[in-house]
């Protein structure tokens, strides 16, 4: 009987605590659950927009746009949850003071060791999220190391691969990064300086080289890389032995350095062929010998 009784007030007891801790412990989980559901809903949503965008064709682009909602999601669903297990722990009374003071020292201790990591890590996140640069860019990076320039071979909310020209991978800390720039977006302009004898008749020489951009511009090979141009822009320097002229063309970003090889071959050539000179710079001086014995006049 007595066990009874027993039993009995442990259910009533658990009845109250239910009515006045379990009801609310359950709204919290509830309202967690359904928050959790929203943020998904929401950041699935921004995620379509960023796909269904007119520049967003490329599958680096998709990889960068999951990257970013990846985050936001992980980042979301680790502060609901976290708000929510503090209140159920509230709703267990237990004294919360000194688990958030802990949490705050640890939290102090881990920003001041790990602040050159979460660095990185913010600076990533605006990379991705502003699309300043992508896998496969080709970019010059001035870092607090020095610059570094190269091709983007991988790129993580920390760090950033860059391929060299020579073959060199550097990884570079995103946190580091101070300057960018990025050699393919939009366009690029190939320059090419072209060294003349000042006794060429410049008009002459545009009337040759009008002649050979009319058929580069008609040529299939470059059609597609070049968007303007190219064109003789005049007198850029005056050397000693002669005068350098200037031609640009704007072009696609991947495609500038085969426009500029291609126009010095040509250019070359044709000026080869209509007899137009290129001045050879003099040689340089030559530096006195001294005497073999080293005993001087």
């Amino acid at each position: 009987m007595g066990s009874m009784l027993q039993l009995a007030d442990k259910v009533d007891s658990f009845g109250n605590w239910f009515r006045s801790h379990g009801i609310r412990i359950l709204v919290v989980l509830l309202v967690a659950v359904l928050v959790t559901f929203l943020a998904r809903f929401l950041v699935r949503r921004f995620q379509r927009k960023l796909e269904g965008a007119p520049s967003v064709t490329q599958v680096l682009n998709l990889q960068r746009i999951t990257t970013i909602t990846h985050t936001l999601t992980s980042a979301a669903i680790v502060a609901i949850w976290t708000i929510a297990i503090l209140i159920v722990l509230g709703e267990f009374e237990i004294d919360l003071a000194p688990l958030l003071t802990s949490a705050a020292i640890l939290g102090v201790a881990l920003g001041f060791g790990a602040q050159s990591i979460v660095k990185d890590a913010l600076s990533g996140f605006f990379i991705l999220v502003e699309n300043q640069f992508g896998v496969g860019d080709v970019v010059e990076a001035k870092t607090t190391a020095g610059p570094v320039s190269g091709r983007v071979e991988d790129l993580t909310l920390r760090v950033t691969s860059l391929r060299a020209f020579d073959g060199t991978l550097h990884v570079v800390p995103n946190g580091n990064i101070q300057v960018i720039s990025n050699r393919s977006r939009g366009w690029a302009r190939a320059i090419v300086d072209v060294r003349l004898a000042y006794a060429e008749n410049l008009d002459h020489v545009r009337e040759v080289l009008d002649e050979l951009f009319e058929e580069v511009r008609l040529d299939p090979a470059l059609r597609e890389a070049i968007k303007d141009g190219p064109s003789l822009l005049g007198v850029e320097t005056l050397a000693d032995y002669g005068q350098v002229v200037r031609v640009t063309a704007d072009t696609r970003p991947s495609k500038r350095q085969e426009v500029e090889r291609q126009l010095r071959e040509r250019i070359a050539r044709r000026l080869d062929e209509r007899g137009i000179k290129v001045p050879i710079p003099p040689p340089a001086p030559a530096t006195p010998q001294p005497p073999a014995d080293g005993v001087s006049g």
